[in-house]
């Protein structure tokens, strides 16, 4: 393996690289063998952690719906047997799954590894890595690539055995079992979701056991789920929450079927997103209002963590109608999970981490960001809302929500892009200076956040830098007609001063 560049695998907290061919440009990085070397690793740096031989160990492998997981799957579990440890093979799991095995009763695995690359294209691949104590950090990442580049594991004279298991099955009853006990339907305690038509949407990743082994034992009417089947070239639509297409598909379900409530999942069930009963989808904004509302009943006057890039309407809704505090924060949702977990530390009670992408961790929940959990609050509320005779969308009925939002993606066309990036940032800062109806939000933890107070323009934008790429992205809301461009207009005549940076996406 001499050359290999085992710090281009590194992708913040996870390793990710391009798996199969297939996309032109794109050589195939993460191997069988890297598998199998990335598995002694992982054992390597587990044994610095633990008071136990790696005979006694015990890690758990699961994998979502990609054509390239059998292969890396066996390699990453031969790797780890050669050590002597022994490895649990849960076949086709979620994200959430893999950290629960290591705190499930009769399993309590001393890791756990999920074969994902989330949304990405199906030529992709990667491993996250669990402990009880939670994902693996940044800095753990490279501590595991760094052991993977020297090549230096101690061979077992024993080989550790491998042996498949259930595990989505014991994860699925007891998300079952705390719907129940939440909901306590008076008539019918075991199936409280009977009578409600809900459909899920997995889009061929890992999700599809929502359906059959939360939802039915329920009582639901699972009827018009569609793309259940994992299937990694993705035939339907993108797996992701984020998808225009894909959040389009579900509502169209929803309506087709006139269900009470549709569910999306990405591909490996660590976000997700909600449609209601008229087809109109619960995302973004609106899904973090309705699980906010949740939350805030469950836990009055507490923290709602979210990334830099959520409303203003938002911050209202959270601030004057539920009564609680909306703390805004970087992108990325281990920012935005870690900065709930130190609030949450220091005595600020945040019970709720979420971003808009769709990734929410809940402090009940080990601040594990779990699409399933979140969608389980959610049919919770669902239950005990039609108990009522009353919608679930009426929690978000207070909800102010922008008139016109667009996103533009600006690419740096330098080396130094961060260095040209935050130059850009501090010259937009003293721009908004001059501006009379233009002031720098305070309390912004990414980029530059301005709020647009002019009637034309009656907005908000967030220019920040992007956590790994040459690209600052800007997000413009509105809440009149013609409100974003009016926005736009105004910052072409501060871009056309600033070198480096393409802004043909804004002169459209």
């Amino acid at each position: 393996m001499q050359n290999y560049n085992w710090k281009k695998l590194q992708n913040g907290s996870d390793i990710r690289g391009v798996a199969i061919e297939g996309v032109a440009g794109e050589q195939v990085n993460l191997t069988p063998e890297i598998a199998t070397i990335l598995g002694q690793a992982f054992v390597t740096w587990l044994l610095q952690k633990v008071n136990k031989p790696a005979t006694e160990l015990t890690i758990a492998i699961g994998r979502d719906s990609r054509l390239s997981g059998p292969s890396l799957m066996q390699a990453t579990a031969a790797g780890i047997a050669s050590t002597g440890s022994q490895v649990l093979d849960f076949g086709i799991a979620s994200t959430p799954a893999m950290f629960v095995s290591t705190i499930a009763p009769g399993f309590e695995c001393d890791g756990a590894i999920m074969l994902t690359a989330s949304h990405l294209p199906f030529n992709r691949n990667g491993l996250k890595f669990f402990t009880a104590k939670g994902g693996l950090q940044k800095q753990d990442i490279a501590d595991i690539l760094a052991l993977a580049a020297s090549n230096e594991f101690e061979k077992s004279p024993t080989t550790g055995s491998i042996s498949q298991k259930d595990f989505i099955a014991v994860y699925a009853d007891i998300l079952v079992g705390q719907i129940r006990q939440a909901v306590n339907h008076p008539d019918n305690f075991d199936r409280p979701l009977t009578g409600l038509k809900i459909i899920v949407d997995a889009g061929n990743g890992a999700g599809g056991f929502y359906a059959d082994r939360v939802l039915q034992p329920l009582g639901a009417d699972t009827a018009g789920s569609q793309f259940l089947e994992p299937d990694g070239t993705f035939p339907n639509h993108v797996p992701n929450p984020e998808d225009r297409e894909a959040m389009q598909s579900i509502c169209q379900a929803v309506i087709d079927n006139q269900a009470d409530f549709g569910i999306i999942f990405d591909t490996d069930v660590d976000r997700s997103a909600a449609v209601d009963a008229s087809g109109k989808e619960i995302n973004r904004n609106r899904l973090i209002a309705l699980i906010s509302a949740v939350i805030l009943q469950e836990h009055p006057c507490s923290t709602i963590v979210t990334d830099s890039i959520t409303s203003d309407g938002l911050t209202q809704f959270i601030e004057q109608d539920l009564k609680g505090i909306h703390h805004r924060f970087k992108r990325g949702y281990k920012n935005v999970i870690d900065e709930a977990m130190r609030l949450d530390r220091t005595g600020q009670e945040s019970w709720l981490a979420i971003e808009t992408s769709g990734h929410a961790a809940l402090k009940e929940n080990y601040f594990l960001d779990d699409g399933a959990y979140l969608v389980s609050k959610l049919l919770i509320e669902l239950a005990k809302s039609n108990l009522a005779g009353k919608s679930l969308p009426d929690l978000i009925a207070n909800l102010k929500e922008p008139e016109e939002s667009a996103e533009f993606r600006l690419k740096i066309n330098a080396d130094d892009f961060k260095k040209v990036g935050e130059g850009v940032i501090k010259k937009l800062q003293e721009f908004a200076a001059t501006q009379t109806d233009w002031q720098i939000v305070p309390k912004n933890y990414e980029g530059v956040r301005i709020s647009c107070a002019s009637a034309e323009e009656d907005g908000w934008l967030l220019l920040r830098l992007s956590l790994h790429d040459p690209v600052m992205p800007l997000n413009i809301e509105s809440n009149v007609k013609g409100g974003v461009n009016k926005i736009k207009i105004r910052l072409l005549a501060f871009f056309t001063t600033v070198e480096f940076l393409d802004i043909s996406t804004l002169a459209t």
